[in-house]
Parts: C-alpha cells; sequence; structure tokens
C-alpha cells in the first residue's frame, strides 16, 4: 500500500515539474529578446594635405570642420555575431574590406560574412589610393594618400574591437517614419525631350522629375534593458536615401551623417553612437530645384541634420521591439557585364585623361566617360564581380549591402520583394563598381550612366541576387 502511496506521490511530482518546465518555456517565448550589443567610434580623420574626393579636380585638406569617424556596432544572439561598419568616407574598397574582414575574424572571431562595412559617401573626406583612374587622376596615388588606404583595415578592426568590448545585454527595436521634402531625384526631364542632371534652380525648362525618391527613415534603436532614459541609449542604426554632397568646401567633414550623430546625440545622450547606413541614392540629393535659397556649406548640412533628426525621432515614438531570433548573415556574387569599348574609344580616353594632368582637357562628360572607359579596358574579364550582402535577426530586420551608387529605384524594388517586415538597403556597401542606374536610365542618358561601369541590367541582377538571399536567410 505505502509502495503506491509513494509511487502515486512521484508522479504527481512528475506531473507538476512537467508542467512547470512548460510554464517557464512559455514565460521565456513572451520576454523580450535577450540581445547583447556594443557601439565604438574611432576617430579617423586624415593629416591635412590629403586629396578630396568627390569632385573632377584636385583639392587638398587645408582643415578639420569636423572629425571623420568609423562607426561600429556588434549584435550578438546565442554564440553568433554580426558586426555593421560606417565609415566617414566617400568609398569603401574591395580590397580594403577584404583585409578588414580577415583581420577582424582573426582578432574577434566574427566570421566574415557577418562584417558589413560601409560609406557615407561624404564629399569631403580623403580620395583613396584605389578608386582606379579616378584616384589616379585626382592624388589617390600620392604617397599620404596609399598610407592612409593601407593604414584603414586596422582602424575598421579596431572599430569593431572596441565595439565588442563593450558588449552587454541590450533590447533591440526598430521603427519606420518618413521624411518628405529632403531629399530629391536629380534628374528631370526637360522641355526639349532630354533628361537632365542637377539642371540648376528654379530652371524653367524643367518639366518634372524622371524618378522617385525613397522618403521612408528606418531606425534600429540598441538600448540597456529596462531603460526608458534617453542619455543611457547606446545607438542607432539610420538608413535614409540621400547623396552626402551638402558642406563642400577643403576641410574635412563627416557631411550630414555627422551633424546628425550630434543631432540625435542631443537627445539620446553624449555617448550614443548613430551609424548612418545610406540608402540607394545614386539618383537622389538634397537639392530643392523649386526653392532659391542656395544650399552648400555647413549651414546646409546642419540644416539636413535637423529635418533628418526630427524625423527620426518621431519614428522613435512607435519603436517596436525586435523578436527573439538568430543573427547571420550570407553573401553571393553576380557576374555584372560591363559596358563595351572601341579600341578608338580606349585610345581617345587616354588623350583626354593625359591632357587633363596639364589643362583639365576636354569638358566634364568627356573627362567622366574617359575614366569609365579606362578603367573597363583594365578588366581582365568583361565582367565586374559584385557582392551582395545580407545581415538578418531572426524573422524581422535584414540589411542588404549593395557595392556601389545604386539608383533609387533598385533599392525600393528590394523592400517591396523583401520578405522581412523590415530591411535596411544600405549602398556603398563592402565595395564602389560605380553608378548602378536601373535599367531605363541608361537610354536617357547623362551623367550616372555615362560613368557607370557596368551595362544596363546589372541593377536588376543586384536586385534578384538580394532577394534570393533574403528568401534563402530568412527559410534558414
Amino acid at each position: 500500500m505505502s509502495v503506491e502511496i509513494n509511487r502515486d506521490k512521484r508522479m504527481h511530482s512528475l506531473k507538476i515539474a512537467a508542467v512547470a518546465v512548460m510554464i517557464s518555456a512559455s514565460i521565456n517565448l513572451a520576454r523580450p529578446a535577450e540581445f547583447m550589443a556594443g557601439a565604438a567610434a574611432i576617430n579617423i580623420t586624415p593629416p591635412l594635405g590629403l586629396p578630396l574626393a568627390g569632385y573632377y579636380h584636385e583639392r587638398g585638406a587645408d582643415g578639420v570642420l569636423d572629425p571623420l569617424f568609423a562607426r561600429a556596432l556588434v549584435i550578438q544572439s546565442g554564440n553568433d555575431r554580426i558586426a555593421l561598419v560606417a565609415l566617414d568616407l566617400i568609398e569603401i574598397d574591395r580590397a580594403v574590406t577584404d583585409r578588414a574582414r580577415q583581420r577582424i575574424e582573426q582578432a574577434i572571431g566574427i566570421k566574415a560574412d557577418h562584417v558589413l562595412i560601409s560609406a557615407t559617401h561624404t564629399h569631403t573626406g580623403p580620395v583613396l589610393a584605389t578608386a582606379g583612374a579616378y584616384g589616379e587622376a585626382f592624388g589617390g596615388l600620392k604617397p599620404a594618400a596609399v598610407e592612409y588606404t593601407d593604414r584603414l583595415p586596422e582602424l575598421i578592426e579596431e572599430a569593431v574591437r572596441a565595439a565588442n568590448a563593450r558588449v552587454q545585454q541590450v533590447n533591440l527595436s526598430v521603427a519606420r517614419g518618413k521624411c518628405e521634402g529632403l531629399a530629391f531625384n536629380r534628374r528631370y526631364f526637360m522641355r526639349d525631350g532630354t533628361v537632365g542632371w542637377n539642371p540648376g534652380k528654379l530652371n524653367p525648362n524643367i518639366v518634372m522629375p524622371a524618378g522617385p525618391t525613397d522618403p521612408e527613415v528606418c531606425v534600429l534603436c540598441v538600448d540597456p534593458p529596462n531603460s526608458n532614459i534617453p542619455a543611457k541609449c547606446i545607438a542607432s542604426y539610420v538608413n535614409f536615401a540621400m547623396h552626402t554632397d551638402t558642406t563642400g568646401g577643403t576641410k574635412y567633414s563627416a557631411d550630414w551623417p555627422g551633424a546628425l550623430d550630434r543631432t540625435l546625440a542631443g537627445w539620446r545622450g553624449t555617448n550614443h553612437i548613430t551609424l548612418v547606413g545610406n540608402g540607394t541614392c545614386g539618383n537622389i540629393n538634397h537639392v530643392d530645384f523649386d526653392w532659391a535659397c542656395p544650399q552648400s556649406g555647413p549651414g546646409e548640412q546642419n540644416r539636413i541634420a535637423t529635418v533628418l533628426g526630427a524625423a527620426v525621432l518621431q519614428a522613435c515614438k512607435s519603436l517596436r521591439p525586435v523578436p527573439a531570433g538568430p543573427v547571420r548573415g550570407s553573401s553571393k556574387y553576380a557576374e555584372l557585364p560591363v559596358q563595351s569599348a572601341t579600341q578608338e574609344e580606349i585610345d581617345e580616353a587616354r588623350a583626354i585623361l593625359a591632357a587633363t594632368k596639364t589643362d583639365q582637357g576636354g569638358n566634364f562628360m568627356k573627362l567622366v566617360k574617359a575614366q569609365r572607359i579606362i578603367d573597363i579596358a583594365r578588366r581582365e574579364t568583361g565582367q565586374i564581380r559584385a557582392e551582395v550582402q545580407v545581415l538578418a535577426i531572426g524573422r524581422e530586420l535584414a540589411w542588404v549591402g549593395l557595392p556601389g551608387e545604386v539608383f533609387v529605384e533598385l533599392g525600393l524594388a528590394i523592400k517591396k520583394r523583401s520578405p522581412f517586415p523590415m530591411t535596411f538597403v544600405v549602398e556603398l556597401a563592402n565595395d564602389n563598381i560605380g553608378y548602378v542606374p536601373d535599367r531605363r536610365s541608361y537610354a536617357e542618358g547623362n551623367y550616372e550612366p555615362v560613368s557607370s561601369r557596368c551595362a544596363p541590367g546589372s541593377g536588376e541582377m543586384l536586385v534578384d541576387a538580394a532577394v534570393q538571399l533574403l528568401e534563402e536567410i530568412v527559410r534558414k
């Protein structure tokens, strides 16, 4: 009799234990995601005198308006980590990315395809020594530029290492907002039937924009758990599509992304770090051609940061937690065809570039085309190997990294087809293959298609590769 009673007690205890396990499991599933994250910013401002990037003439840096940074964010779930790096530079080069990823994987253990390195595209940063025919023409081969470029992988690793050392338990949350009237398509249908590029303020010959914009502002906030105090916030990642060419001049400046960092720090605390992943803005800039007011200089950089910062802060009122899920990353390569060039065109391009060393030979568009032809002629194959990268957190959030100045139509297509509710599409990620227009824009001509190294249809190939990768990674 006592044996049966004891057995019944044991069975009752086991049932209670089983129910407790199920309750505990359900509570754990209901809890906010337990992520770890850390952020850091490393000053990467070069010495004075380096040639500045962004224009088709050489100009040396003679001061620092505001410093340039490598900003890094490391996010961990379980034993897996991803790293996002935003550089206050006009571009990032394949060779620099490869060396930086190798250093990060060896020193920190974050897998190479889990590291996304992008440039904000500031036109008041240095020319890199890897910038092809453009760099050669405008100072990229100078010893100081070569030395700076060679040191970049070490600086990027330093930023990721510092972010990784600060990893702590955090809450991740995302929000989507809009910033209307700040970014504009810079290609316009003109009265003479052509498509103009930056045709001038109040130009009476403008008919209408030749393409859309992307006013969406996507925000990821990284905060300590159980903290509603803005001053204790760790980092934000902001994704917005607009060219970074407002400050101008001959002083180093991070342009509006740097000003946005300062603006958000005014609310979120002086230790807060803002990473800007520039959206697809190959044909998008800040110039309102219906507004007579000049739009360049430090004042414009701060105006943009104020307007965009307000949109970010407004979006933060509707933040929602990122559900629990693994972090993961993956890359694939698309082999893009290049634009063709005859031997006669190659010879003419060499003559034009030789003349620029003495008299800025030829007009602007001839120079643009010549540099494109020379870069294509140097390729051993008729293809450009373009990395498309995806980082993801669970089924909620993904980043798509694209390696060039990509037209906004292509980024919008990726967002529309993405299986992730929140998709940050980031251009100038891991490499710079130049302008990537949509197929239609090649026929319309002007600056970006003339400058583009890749052939019509390349942009659509990148879109297909990105969507395929997003669908693959969401199924894992």
